[in-house]
């Protein structure tokens, strides 16, 4: 059974959801701040220092999460699916011939793909002040609103000139809802449920990369009085459209504000689980302090290039990917349903991956170990003659693994930050990594060594061998950081051998606590004191107790 050491006696017996009110009606607010946060660690501090004694047990702890998954969880999968969703049907309309029907030429196709990453680069940074400042549910439905409006007016464009516009515009509503979803996935869920949560809405992502090639297949045989491309965007644009009352309905806030949460002491139940990760949960306020050292910090720089690394290829692929099929000599129809199985190779990489890391949890192994399966595969594309293109398909799925490496990549880096200001900003920079690889990889496909692509296929390899070794260089670092926070802590007089309950499945954490408890006690502290700062804006670096996710 979970207990928290009271801080305060005098609201013990008041009902969870009164005791929120109160709360919410004393504190103090600097009134320079009113518009920055709906939502603080400052508040939930409040929240639980006001409540006391909390108990409740892990069955109580699931059913909460439970909870949590049915409104926040639905939510980011019906968004990350509907902009997916928008953004790939580029490739699939480049496989019904998009390039002919609106007279591209030249390196125009490619550039249709590079201006969305470069629009969602440009106003990434208004995207992540705006995350900061207002209530995350109302800016991410604004762009959502927004992604989707763009995705049926693309059927109207007929040259490149419109093209450019509206993927343009696509890129500037879509800048939000990655670093959104990581920061709602660190507002609500512990450590462990952190990774697992991202793979889950990774995995609806994959979704959309099976759902998506047969809306073009069906299209592609049902237009007659429009072109396929049209048919594909109208078709897109209206399921996004579709989904989107049900988002409106599911999607809250924050912990401290959501509604779904006003029985009870379910709201108190879902802040207390958050102390744990001793990573607060969302602050209003800039950190200058945090900012300098997010950029001091060698982690940033490896995960930028690992991102960058891992995006080119991606990006690539997204947009040539269906013409490369098609060069092994396959039709755009059967090209298009060659691409069915490969969101269901990257499901089942990241559902093995998410096993592994649970069990092991050496996740740099893991991943490092994933990469080899796109490595030979791109070794294979270059080798293997045209004239085989059953082999040339064989290969083409091995190396579909590589959709898996992006997702898991996300999970580990995002365990790996604490304080506010720098959770954003690293977040920030690995999604610049990611535009800057997206908006590199449709280039390095050359339209005139098509349907080859040479160049492009060299590229990928290059850049896959180098993504395998900078995730060991961190992964290394990481241990390494790990055993200097083990030597902070005995500075401080606090026990050295501690693991990180926050990764812990529920049951597991539950008997390590009563270890822990006792451990403590010969030591004359509690556990309360060791999660002292878990609502404090402090990062990874500050705070001693921090520990590292290898």
């Amino acid at each position: 059974m979970e207990d928290i050491t009271p801080l305060s006696n005098n609201n013990q017996e008041k009902e969870g959801a009164q005791l929120v009110e109160d709360v919410k009606a004393n504190e103090t607010v600097d009134p320079e701040n009113l518009g920055a946060i709906n939502a603080t660690s400052e508040t939930a501090k409040h929240m639980l220092e006001a409540a006391g004694n909390i108990a409740y047990t892990p069955e109580d702890s699931r059913r909460v999460v439970r909870m949590i998954d049915w409104r926040v969880l639905l939510s980011m999968c019906l968004m990350y699916v509907s902009q997916q969703l928008d953004k790939s049907a580029l490739g699939w309309a480049g496989t019904f011939n998009i390039q002919e029907d609106t007279g591209l030429v030249g390196t125009q196709y490619s550039w249709l793909t590079t201006c969305v990453y470069l629009a969602e680069l440009i106003f990434q940074p208004l995207s992540m002040y705006a995350l900061s400042y207002f209530p995350v549910r109302y800016w991410l439905l604004f762009n959502y609103v927004g992604w989707s409006t763009v995705s049926i007016c693309t059927a109207a464009c007929t040259n490149f000139t419109s093209l450019m516009v509206v993927r343009t515009l696509l890129g500037i509503f879509e800048a939000s809802i990655q670093p959104a979803n990581f920061f709602m996935t660190q507002m609500w869920y512990t450590r462990r449920e952190q990774a697992r949560r991202t793979i889950a809405w990774e995995i609806a992502n994959s979704g959309a990369g099976f759902v998506g090639p047969l809306i073009a297949y069906g299209v592609g045989h049902a237009t007659t009085r429009i072109k396929a491309y049209q048919g594909i965007y109208l078709c897109v644009g209206g399921l996004s459209f579709f989904f989107m009352p049900l988002v409106v309905y599911l999607l809250p806030s924050s912990p401290t504000e959501a509604k779904f949460l006003s029985k009870g002491n379910d709201r108190l139940i879902a802040l207390d689980r958050m102390k744990e990760n001793n990573m607060g949960t969302k602050s209003g306020k800039w950190n200058w302090k945090q900012c300098w050292e997010t950029f001091c910090d060698p982690k940033t720089y490896i995960w930028f290039l690992m991102f960058v690394c891992v995006a080119a290829p991606s990006g690539g692929f997204g947009a040539f990917g269906g013409l490369v099929t098609k060069g092994f000599g396959f039709s755009s129809f059967t090209a298009i349903l060659t691409g069915l199985p490969s969101p269901v190779i990257n499901s089942l990489a990241m559902l093995f991956a998410g096993y592994m890391n649970d069990k092991f949890r050496k996740r740099f192994i893991v991943i490092a170990f994933l990469c080899l399966f796109p490595i030979a595969g791109q070794a294979s594309l270059l080798s293997i003659p045209r004239s085989k293109p059953g082999a040339l398909l064989g290969v083409t799925y091995i190396g579909a693994v590589s959709g898996a490496l992006q997702p898991l990549l996300w999970a580990w880096a995002n365990l790996n930050a604490s304080g506010t200001t720098k959770r954003v900003l690293t977040t920030s920079i690995m999604f610049t990594g990611s535009c800057v690889g997206n908006m590199i990889g449709p280039q390095l496909f050359i339209s005139k060594e098509a349907p080859l692509y040479y160049t492009g296929l060299r590229s990928c390899l290059s850049l896959f061998t180098a993504l395998c070794a900078l995730i060991v260089v961190q992964g290394l670092y990481l241990m390494y950081l790990n055993k200097k926070q083990e030597k902070r802590r005995i500075d401080l007089g606090l026990p050295a051998a501690i693991r990180d309950i926050s990764l812990m499945a529920i049951e597991e954490a539950e008997a390590y606590k009563a270890e822990l408890t006792a451990m403590l006690r010969t030591q004359n502290m509690t556990e309360g004191q060791l999660f002292s700062h878990a609502y404090d804006d402090m990062t990874d670096w500050e705070n001693p107790m921090f520990m590292y996710a290898t």
